[in-house]
Protein backbone atom coordinates (compact mmCIF):
# COMPACT_ATOMS: atom_id res chain seq x y z
CA UNK A 1 0.00 0.00 0.00
CA UNK A 2 3.04 2.30 0.04
CA UNK A 3 3.02 3.04 -3.69
CA UNK A 4 0.49 3.85 -6.35
CA UNK A 5 -3.17 4.39 -5.64
CA UNK A 6 -4.50 4.37 -2.10
CA UNK A 7 -8.02 3.63 -0.86
CA UNK A 8 -10.58 4.38 1.82
CA UNK A 9 -11.10 2.09 4.82
CA UNK A 10 -14.78 1.47 5.51
CA UNK A 11 -16.35 -1.35 7.49
CA UNK A 12 -13.07 -3.19 7.94
CA UNK A 13 -11.94 -3.29 4.34
CA UNK A 14 -10.29 -1.29 1.60
CA UNK A 15 -12.81 0.37 -0.69
CA UNK A 16 -12.62 2.80 -3.56
CA UNK A 17 -14.31 6.16 -3.39
CA UNK A 18 -17.74 6.48 -4.93
CA UNK A 19 -16.52 9.71 -6.53
CA UNK A 20 -13.77 10.35 -9.02
CA UNK A 21 -11.65 13.00 -7.31
CA UNK A 22 -8.06 12.07 -6.45
CA UNK A 23 -5.36 13.95 -4.57
CA UNK A 24 -1.62 13.82 -5.11
CA UNK A 25 0.58 12.76 -2.20
CA UNK A 26 4.07 14.27 -2.44
CA UNK A 27 7.45 13.41 -1.06
CA UNK A 28 8.34 16.93 0.13
CA UNK A 29 12.07 16.20 -0.04
CA UNK A 30 11.98 15.56 -3.79
CA UNK A 31 8.81 17.34 -4.89
CA UNK A 32 7.68 14.11 -6.58
CA UNK A 33 4.18 12.62 -6.50
CA UNK A 34 4.61 9.26 -4.81
CA UNK A 35 1.02 8.08 -4.65
CA UNK A 36 -2.57 9.18 -5.13
CA UNK A 37 -5.36 9.12 -2.60
CA UNK A 38 -9.12 9.22 -3.20
CA UNK A 39 -10.77 12.33 -1.80
CA UNK A 40 -13.85 11.14 0.07
CA UNK A 41 -17.12 12.76 -1.02
CA UNK A 42 -20.45 12.96 0.81
CA UNK A 43 -21.46 9.50 -0.35
CA UNK A 44 -18.26 8.05 1.08
CA UNK A 45 -18.86 9.86 4.38
CA UNK A 46 -22.41 8.51 4.45
CA UNK A 47 -21.06 4.99 3.95
CA UNK A 48 -18.42 5.37 6.67
CA UNK A 49 -20.88 6.82 9.17
CA UNK A 50 -23.43 4.11 8.34
CA UNK A 51 -20.80 1.43 9.00
CA UNK A 52 -19.88 3.08 12.31
CA UNK A 53 -23.51 3.43 13.31
CA UNK A 54 -24.24 -0.22 12.51
CA UNK A 55 -21.20 -1.37 14.53
CA UNK A 56 -22.01 0.80 17.56
CA UNK A 57 -24.62 -1.34 19.39
CA UNK A 58 -22.43 -4.44 19.55
CA UNK A 59 -19.28 -2.47 20.38
CA UNK A 60 -21.08 -0.58 23.13
CA UNK A 61 -22.14 -3.90 24.65
CA UNK A 62 -18.58 -5.23 24.48
CA UNK A 63 -17.24 -5.11 28.02
CA UNK A 64 -14.50 -2.60 28.82
CA UNK A 65 -12.18 -5.49 29.69
CA UNK A 66 -12.57 -7.04 26.24
CA UNK A 67 -12.04 -3.63 24.62
CA UNK A 68 -8.89 -3.25 26.69
CA UNK A 69 -7.51 -6.58 25.47
CA UNK A 70 -7.97 -5.53 21.84
CA UNK A 71 -6.28 -2.20 22.57
CA UNK A 72 -3.38 -4.03 24.19
CA UNK A 73 -2.92 -6.22 21.11
CA UNK A 74 -3.11 -3.08 18.96
CA UNK A 75 -0.38 -1.47 21.04
CA UNK A 76 1.83 -4.53 20.56
CA UNK A 77 1.32 -4.39 16.78
CA UNK A 78 2.07 -0.68 16.76
CA UNK A 79 5.35 -1.38 18.55
CA UNK A 80 6.22 -4.06 15.98
CA UNK A 81 5.43 -1.74 13.06
CA UNK A 82 6.78 1.49 14.56
CA UNK A 83 9.65 1.74 12.07
CA UNK A 84 7.29 1.13 9.14
CA UNK A 85 4.95 3.88 10.34
CA UNK A 86 7.88 6.21 10.92
CA UNK A 87 9.05 5.66 7.35
CA UNK A 88 5.59 6.46 6.02
CA UNK A 89 5.39 9.61 8.14
CA UNK A 90 8.86 10.73 7.05
CA UNK A 91 8.17 10.02 3.40
CA UNK A 92 4.89 11.94 3.24
CA UNK A 93 5.60 14.74 5.73
CA UNK A 94 9.37 15.14 5.35
CA UNK A 95 10.38 14.94 9.01
CA UNK A 96 13.43 12.93 9.99
CA UNK A 97 13.09 9.25 10.77
CA UNK A 98 14.12 9.82 14.39
CA UNK A 99 11.52 12.56 14.81
CA UNK A 100 8.85 10.43 13.11
CA UNK A 101 9.65 7.43 15.32
CA UNK A 102 9.41 9.61 18.42
CA UNK A 103 6.00 10.91 17.40
CA UNK A 104 4.73 7.37 16.76
CA UNK A 105 5.93 6.41 20.24
CA UNK A 106 4.04 9.33 21.80
CA UNK A 107 0.92 8.07 20.03
CA UNK A 108 1.49 4.55 21.35
CA UNK A 109 1.48 6.04 24.85
CA UNK A 110 -2.13 7.12 24.29
CA UNK A 111 -3.05 3.53 23.40
CA UNK A 112 -1.41 2.45 26.66
CA UNK A 113 -3.51 4.99 28.55
CA UNK A 114 -6.70 3.92 26.77
CA UNK A 115 -5.96 0.27 27.60
CA UNK A 116 -6.79 1.14 31.21
CA UNK A 117 -10.39 1.80 30.23
CA UNK A 118 -11.98 -0.49 32.88
CA UNK A 119 -10.57 1.86 35.49
CA UNK A 120 -11.17 5.05 33.47
CA UNK A 121 -14.89 4.40 33.06
CA UNK A 122 -15.63 4.01 36.75
CA UNK A 123 -18.25 6.51 37.88
CA UNK A 124 -18.93 7.90 41.35
CA UNK A 125 -21.13 6.44 44.08
CA UNK A 126 -22.61 7.83 47.27
CA UNK A 127 -24.61 5.84 49.81
CA UNK A 128 -27.47 7.37 51.77
CA UNK A 129 -27.66 10.72 50.02
CA UNK A 130 -31.09 10.69 51.63
CA UNK A 131 -32.81 8.27 53.95
CA UNK A 132 -32.66 4.93 52.14
CA UNK A 133 -31.53 6.65 48.91
CA UNK A 134 -28.28 5.92 47.05
CA UNK A 135 -26.82 7.74 44.05
CA UNK A 136 -24.28 6.72 41.41
CA UNK A 137 -23.05 7.97 38.04
CA UNK A 138 -22.31 6.16 34.79
CA UNK A 139 -20.00 7.12 31.92
CA UNK A 140 -21.59 5.94 28.68
CA UNK A 141 -20.45 6.31 25.05
CA UNK A 142 -21.64 9.10 22.78
CA UNK A 143 -22.11 7.00 19.63
CA UNK A 144 -20.43 7.74 16.31
CA UNK A 145 -17.49 10.12 16.77
CA UNK A 146 -15.30 11.71 14.10
CA UNK A 147 -11.75 13.06 14.04
CA UNK A 148 -10.24 15.55 11.60
CA UNK A 149 -6.45 15.58 11.77
CA UNK A 150 -3.64 17.75 10.31
CA UNK A 151 -0.63 16.94 8.15
CA UNK A 152 2.14 17.53 10.68
CA UNK A 153 1.73 14.37 12.80
CA UNK A 154 0.41 11.59 10.55
CA UNK A 155 0.33 8.99 13.36
CA UNK A 156 0.40 10.81 16.69
CA UNK A 157 -2.57 13.16 16.39
CA UNK A 158 -5.00 10.49 15.11
CA UNK A 159 -3.83 8.38 18.06
CA UNK A 160 -4.80 11.21 20.41
CA UNK A 161 -8.38 10.61 19.29
CA UNK A 162 -9.58 7.22 18.13
CA UNK A 163 -8.06 4.89 20.78
CA UNK A 164 -9.69 6.86 23.61
CA UNK A 165 -13.01 7.17 21.78
CA UNK A 166 -13.07 3.47 20.90
CA UNK A 167 -11.99 2.41 24.39
CA UNK A 168 -15.02 4.29 25.76
CA UNK A 169 -17.37 2.25 23.57
CA UNK A 170 -17.80 4.62 20.63
CA UNK A 171 -17.25 3.94 16.96
CA UNK A 172 -15.12 6.30 14.90
CA UNK A 173 -14.71 7.95 11.50
CA UNK A 174 -11.23 9.40 10.96
CA UNK A 175 -10.63 12.05 8.28
CA UNK A 176 -6.83 12.39 8.05
CA UNK A 177 -5.11 15.05 6.00
CA UNK A 178 -5.08 14.10 2.35
CA UNK A 179 -1.40 15.15 2.31
CA UNK A 180 -0.37 12.32 4.69
CA UNK A 181 -2.97 9.53 4.49
CA UNK A 182 -0.86 6.37 4.64
CA UNK A 183 -0.20 6.14 8.40
CA UNK A 184 -3.90 6.37 9.26
CA UNK A 185 -4.84 3.73 6.70
CA UNK A 186 -2.09 1.40 7.92
CA UNK A 187 -3.08 1.85 11.57
CA UNK A 188 -6.66 0.88 10.70
CA UNK A 189 -5.37 -2.37 9.20
CA UNK A 190 -3.30 -3.07 12.31
CA UNK A 191 -6.28 -2.39 14.57
CA UNK A 192 -8.35 -4.91 12.63
CA UNK A 193 -5.50 -7.41 12.94
CA UNK A 194 -5.65 -6.84 16.70
CA UNK A 195 -9.28 -7.97 16.71
CA UNK A 196 -11.25 -4.74 16.29
CA UNK A 197 -14.67 -5.53 14.78
CA UNK A 198 -15.47 -4.19 11.33
CA UNK A 199 -17.03 -0.73 11.27
CA UNK A 200 -15.66 0.41 14.63
CA UNK A 201 -12.88 2.42 12.93
CA UNK A 202 -13.25 3.90 9.44
CA UNK A 203 -10.69 6.08 7.62
CA UNK A 204 -11.75 8.50 4.88
CA UNK A 205 -8.99 10.82 3.62
CA UNK A 206 -10.40 13.94 2.02
CA UNK A 207 -10.60 17.69 1.87
CA UNK A 208 -13.23 20.31 2.72
CA UNK A 209 -16.06 18.31 1.16
CA UNK A 210 -15.43 15.43 3.54
CA UNK A 211 -15.09 17.78 6.52
CA UNK A 212 -18.35 19.56 5.77
CA UNK A 213 -20.14 16.24 5.33
CA UNK A 214 -19.00 15.13 8.80
CA UNK A 215 -20.00 18.45 10.36
CA UNK A 216 -23.47 18.21 8.83
CA UNK A 217 -24.10 14.49 9.34
CA UNK A 218 -26.95 13.88 11.80
CA UNK A 219 -25.50 10.55 12.98
CA UNK A 220 -22.16 11.99 14.11
CA UNK A 221 -22.34 12.89 17.80
CA UNK A 222 -18.88 14.34 18.47
CA UNK A 223 -16.10 16.00 16.47
CA UNK A 224 -12.41 16.23 17.41
CA UNK A 225 -10.16 18.52 15.39
CA UNK A 226 -6.55 19.74 15.32
CA UNK A 227 -5.48 22.44 12.86
CA UNK A 228 -5.30 26.17 12.31
CA UNK A 229 -7.31 28.62 14.39
CA UNK A 230 -9.59 29.90 11.59
CA UNK A 231 -10.56 26.34 10.66
CA UNK A 232 -10.89 25.32 14.33
CA UNK A 233 -13.33 28.16 14.90
CA UNK A 234 -15.33 27.15 11.81
CA UNK A 235 -15.39 23.51 12.95
CA UNK A 236 -16.51 24.49 16.44
CA UNK A 237 -19.25 26.88 15.36
CA UNK A 238 -20.63 24.62 12.62
CA UNK A 239 -20.60 21.39 14.60
CA UNK A 240 -21.99 23.01 17.74
CA UNK A 241 -24.77 24.60 15.72
CA UNK A 242 -25.59 21.11 14.48
CA UNK A 243 -25.90 19.83 18.04
CA UNK A 244 -22.58 18.01 18.30
CA UNK A 245 -20.04 18.17 21.08
CA UNK A 246 -16.74 19.60 19.82
CA UNK A 247 -13.10 19.87 20.80
CA UNK A 248 -11.24 21.95 18.21
CA UNK A 249 -7.57 22.67 18.83
CA UNK A 250 -6.26 25.65 16.86
CA UNK A 251 -3.00 27.43 16.18
CA UNK A 252 -0.22 28.69 18.40
CA UNK A 253 2.48 31.25 18.93
CA UNK A 254 4.51 29.57 21.63
CA UNK A 255 6.86 31.79 23.64
CA UNK A 256 9.88 30.87 25.74
CA UNK A 257 11.02 33.34 28.37
CA UNK A 258 14.75 33.24 29.04
CA UNK A 259 15.85 34.79 32.32
CA UNK A 260 19.41 36.08 32.87
CA UNK A 261 20.09 33.32 35.40
CA UNK A 262 19.34 30.51 32.93
CA UNK A 263 22.01 28.03 31.86
CA UNK A 264 22.52 29.60 28.43
CA UNK A 265 24.15 26.66 26.67
CA UNK A 266 21.47 24.26 27.88
CA UNK A 267 18.77 26.78 26.97
CA UNK A 268 20.11 27.36 23.47
CA UNK A 269 20.24 23.62 22.77
CA UNK A 270 16.66 23.23 24.00
CA UNK A 271 15.36 26.16 21.96
CA UNK A 272 17.09 25.11 18.75
CA UNK A 273 15.53 21.66 19.04
CA UNK A 274 12.11 23.10 19.85
CA UNK A 275 12.19 25.67 17.05
CA UNK A 276 13.66 23.68 14.17
CA UNK A 277 12.63 20.10 14.90
CA UNK A 278 10.14 18.85 12.31
CA UNK A 279 11.01 22.04 10.35
CA UNK A 280 8.97 24.00 12.88
CA UNK A 281 5.76 22.29 11.78
CA UNK A 282 4.59 21.51 15.32
CA UNK A 283 1.74 23.16 17.15
CA UNK A 284 3.98 23.04 20.23
CA UNK A 285 7.11 24.39 18.53
CA UNK A 286 8.80 27.27 20.29
CA UNK A 287 8.73 29.97 17.62
CA UNK A 288 9.25 33.01 19.85
CA UNK A 289 11.91 33.72 22.45
CA UNK A 290 11.55 36.58 24.93
CA UNK A 291 15.00 37.34 26.26
CA UNK A 292 14.89 39.24 29.53
CA UNK A 293 17.52 41.88 30.24
CA UNK A 294 21.11 40.82 29.74
CA UNK A 295 20.11 37.31 28.60
CA UNK A 296 19.63 38.48 25.02
CA UNK A 297 23.14 38.97 23.60
CA UNK A 298 24.68 35.82 25.03
CA UNK A 299 21.69 33.73 23.98
CA UNK A 300 21.67 35.12 20.43
CA UNK A 301 25.26 34.12 19.79
CA UNK A 302 24.57 30.57 20.90
CA UNK A 303 21.31 30.27 18.95
CA UNK A 304 22.99 31.51 15.77
CA UNK A 305 25.94 29.15 16.06
CA UNK A 306 23.87 26.08 16.94
CA UNK A 307 21.18 26.71 14.29
CA UNK A 308 23.82 27.20 11.61
CA UNK A 309 25.15 23.71 12.30
CA UNK A 310 21.83 21.96 11.54
CA UNK A 311 22.14 19.72 8.50
CA UNK A 312 19.12 20.03 6.20
CA UNK A 313 18.13 17.25 3.81
CA UNK A 314 15.92 14.25 3.20
CA UNK A 315 14.33 12.97 6.36
CA UNK A 316 15.58 9.44 5.72
CA UNK A 317 19.20 10.48 5.18
CA UNK A 318 21.85 9.85 7.82
CA UNK A 319 22.81 12.70 10.16
CA UNK A 320 20.09 15.02 8.81
CA UNK A 321 18.60 17.17 11.56
CA UNK A 322 15.81 18.88 9.63
CA UNK A 323 13.81 17.97 6.56
CA UNK A 324 11.59 19.96 4.18
CA UNK A 325 8.28 21.65 4.83
CA UNK A 326 5.08 20.03 3.62
CA UNK A 327 4.46 21.73 0.26
CA UNK A 328 5.71 24.27 -2.25
CA UNK A 329 2.86 26.63 -1.30
CA UNK A 330 3.77 26.44 2.38
CA UNK A 331 7.45 27.02 1.58
CA UNK A 332 6.53 30.13 -0.40
CA UNK A 333 4.37 31.43 2.45
CA UNK A 334 7.22 31.01 4.93
CA UNK A 335 9.65 32.78 2.60
CA UNK A 336 7.13 35.60 2.18
CA UNK A 337 6.97 36.07 5.95
CA UNK A 338 10.77 36.12 6.17
CA UNK A 339 10.76 38.81 3.47
CA UNK A 340 8.22 40.76 5.51
CA UNK A 341 10.36 40.56 8.64
CA UNK A 342 13.35 41.96 6.77
CA UNK A 343 11.27 44.73 5.18
CA UNK A 344 9.85 45.81 8.54
CA UNK A 345 13.26 46.11 10.14
CA UNK A 346 13.81 42.93 12.14
CA UNK A 347 17.46 41.87 12.32
CA UNK A 348 17.97 38.76 10.18
CA UNK A 349 20.68 36.80 11.97
CA UNK A 350 20.43 33.57 9.96
CA UNK A 351 18.74 33.35 6.55
CA UNK A 352 17.20 30.05 5.42
CA UNK A 353 15.88 31.30 2.09
CA UNK A 354 17.25 29.74 -1.07
CA UNK A 355 18.93 26.85 0.69
CA UNK A 356 20.45 24.25 -1.63
CA UNK A 357 20.08 20.57 -0.78
CA UNK A 358 21.93 17.98 -2.83
CA UNK A 359 19.38 15.73 -4.50
CA UNK A 360 16.55 17.96 -3.31
CA UNK A 361 16.58 20.61 -5.98
CA UNK A 362 12.83 20.23 -6.42
CA UNK A 363 12.08 19.68 -2.74
CA UNK A 364 10.27 22.08 -0.44
CA UNK A 365 13.16 23.27 1.71
CA UNK A 366 13.60 26.29 3.95
CA UNK A 367 16.71 26.45 6.10
CA UNK A 368 16.88 27.44 9.76
CA UNK A 369 16.09 31.15 10.05
CA UNK A 370 16.72 33.39 13.06
CA UNK A 371 15.52 36.95 13.70
CA UNK A 372 16.49 39.31 16.51
CA UNK A 373 14.97 42.61 17.64
CA UNK A 374 11.49 41.63 16.53
CA UNK A 375 8.64 43.93 17.53
CA UNK A 376 5.07 42.79 18.38
CA UNK A 377 3.51 44.68 15.46
CA UNK A 378 5.50 42.73 12.85
CA UNK A 379 3.87 39.99 10.77
CA UNK A 380 6.50 37.47 11.84
CA UNK A 381 5.29 37.92 15.42
CA UNK A 382 1.56 38.24 14.81
CA UNK A 383 1.19 35.22 12.50
CA UNK A 384 1.81 31.55 13.15
CA UNK A 385 4.61 30.87 10.66
CA UNK A 386 4.61 27.07 11.15
CA UNK A 387 8.10 26.74 9.73
CA UNK A 388 11.78 26.82 10.71
CA UNK A 389 11.80 30.46 11.78
CA UNK A 390 12.75 31.48 15.33
CA UNK A 391 12.21 35.07 16.39
CA UNK A 392 13.69 36.84 19.42
CA UNK A 393 12.12 39.76 21.23
CA UNK A 394 13.82 41.70 24.03
CA UNK A 395 12.11 42.49 27.34
CA UNK A 396 13.47 44.72 30.10
CA UNK A 397 11.94 42.66 32.89
CA UNK A 398 10.17 39.44 33.79
CA UNK A 399 6.89 41.34 34.17
CA UNK A 400 7.23 42.81 30.67
CA UNK A 401 7.76 39.31 29.25
CA UNK A 402 4.67 37.94 30.99
CA UNK A 403 2.53 40.87 29.85
CA UNK A 404 3.65 40.26 26.27
CA UNK A 405 2.69 36.59 26.37
CA UNK A 406 -0.63 37.17 28.11
CA UNK A 407 -1.56 39.81 25.53
CA UNK A 408 -1.03 37.34 22.66
CA UNK A 409 -4.28 35.88 21.27
CA UNK A 410 -2.86 32.33 21.34
CA UNK A 411 -2.34 30.27 24.48
CA UNK A 412 -1.18 26.80 23.49
CA UNK A 413 2.24 26.20 25.05
CA UNK A 414 4.97 28.22 26.71
CA UNK A 415 8.18 27.75 28.68
CA UNK A 416 10.50 29.57 31.03
CA UNK A 417 14.22 28.95 31.37
CA UNK A 418 15.61 29.95 34.72
CA UNK A 419 17.59 28.71 37.67
CA UNK A 420 15.18 30.35 40.09
CA UNK A 421 12.26 28.56 41.67
CA UNK A 422 10.81 31.98 42.47
CA UNK A 423 10.49 33.01 38.81
CA UNK A 424 9.35 29.54 37.75
CA UNK A 425 6.60 29.39 40.36
CA UNK A 426 5.35 32.88 39.49
CA UNK A 427 5.38 31.99 35.80
CA UNK A 428 3.37 28.77 36.06
CA UNK A 429 0.80 30.55 38.22
CA UNK A 430 0.32 33.78 36.26
CA UNK A 431 0.84 32.83 32.63
CA UNK A 432 -2.39 32.51 30.59
CA UNK A 433 -1.41 29.47 28.56
CA UNK A 434 -2.69 25.89 28.68
CA UNK A 435 0.61 23.96 28.78
CA UNK A 436 3.67 25.27 30.60
CA UNK A 437 7.27 24.06 30.68
CA UNK A 438 9.88 24.95 33.27
CA UNK A 439 13.25 24.37 31.61
CA UNK A 440 11.29 22.12 29.22
CA UNK A 441 10.87 23.67 25.76
CA UNK A 442 8.01 21.52 24.39
CA UNK A 443 5.74 20.74 27.36
CA UNK A 444 3.60 18.09 25.67
CA UNK A 445 2.03 16.18 28.58
CA UNK A 446 2.12 12.43 28.91
CA UNK A 447 -1.03 10.65 27.77
CA UNK A 448 -2.50 10.42 31.26
CA UNK A 449 -2.61 14.23 31.42
CA UNK A 450 -4.67 16.31 29.01
CA UNK A 451 -3.38 18.18 25.95
CA UNK A 452 -4.88 21.54 25.04
CA UNK A 453 -4.38 25.28 25.04
CA UNK A 454 -6.27 28.40 26.03
CA UNK A 455 -7.70 31.40 24.19
CA UNK A 456 -7.60 31.12 20.38
CA UNK A 457 -5.73 27.81 20.63
CA UNK A 458 -8.81 25.87 21.78
CA UNK A 459 -12.50 25.98 20.93
CA UNK A 460 -14.53 23.80 23.26
CA UNK A 461 -14.39 22.93 26.94
CA UNK A 462 -12.37 19.71 27.07
CA UNK A 463 -8.81 18.90 26.03
CA UNK A 464 -7.50 15.78 24.30
CA UNK A 465 -6.51 12.46 25.89
CA UNK A 466 -6.10 12.10 29.63
CA UNK A 467 -9.30 12.06 31.66
CA UNK A 468 -10.61 15.09 29.78
CA UNK A 469 -10.54 12.93 26.64
CA UNK A 470 -12.52 10.24 28.44
CA UNK A 471 -15.08 12.81 29.57
CA UNK A 472 -15.34 14.19 26.02
CA UNK A 473 -16.08 10.76 24.54
CA UNK A 474 -18.63 9.81 27.22
CA UNK A 475 -21.91 11.16 28.55
CA UNK A 476 -22.54 11.18 32.26
CA UNK A 477 -25.72 9.63 33.59
CA UNK A 478 -26.69 9.95 37.25
CA UNK A 479 -28.93 7.31 38.84
CA UNK A 480 -30.79 7.89 42.13
CA UNK A 481 -32.22 4.74 43.76
CA UNK A 482 -34.66 3.99 46.57
CA UNK A 483 -36.00 0.53 47.52
CA UNK A 484 -38.66 1.26 50.16
CA UNK A 485 -40.10 -1.38 52.42
CA UNK A 486 -43.91 -1.66 52.28
CA UNK A 487 -44.27 0.17 55.61
CA UNK A 488 -42.25 3.11 54.26
CA UNK A 489 -44.48 3.74 51.27
CA UNK A 490 -46.47 6.94 51.53
CA UNK A 491 -49.03 8.66 49.42
CA UNK A 492 -48.27 11.02 46.60
CA UNK A 493 -47.23 14.62 47.15
CA UNK A 494 -47.02 17.60 44.82
CA UNK A 495 -44.26 19.28 46.83
CA UNK A 496 -40.67 19.36 45.58
CA UNK A 497 -39.12 16.11 46.86
CA UNK A 498 -36.16 16.34 49.24
CA UNK A 499 -33.83 13.52 50.16
CA UNK A 500 -32.29 14.71 53.42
Amino acid sequence: MTTGKLHLWINGQRVQSQGSRMGDVFNPATGEVIRQVPLADRNDIDAAVAAARAAFPAWRETTPSRRARILTRFRELMEQHRDELARLASEEHGKTLADAAGSVQRGIEVIEFASGVPHLLKGEQAEDVGRGVDCHSLLQPVGVCAGITPFNFPAMVPLWMFPVAIACGNTFVLKPSEKVPSCSLRMAELFKEAGLPDGVLNVVPGDKEAVDALLDHPDVGAISFVGSTPVAQHIYETAARNGKRVQALGGAKNHAVVMPDADMDFTADALVGAAYGSAGERCMAISTVVAVGEAGDALLRLLRDKAAQIRVGRGDAAEVGMGPVISAAHRDRIVGLIDSGVALGAELVLDGRGIEVAGGEHGFFVGPTLFDRVRPEMDIYREEIFGPVLIVLRADSYDDAVRLINANPYGNGTAIFTGSGHWARRFENKIEVGMVGVNVPIPVPMAFFSFGGWKASLFGDLHMHGMEGVYFYTRTKVVTCRWPAPAERTGSTLAMPTLG
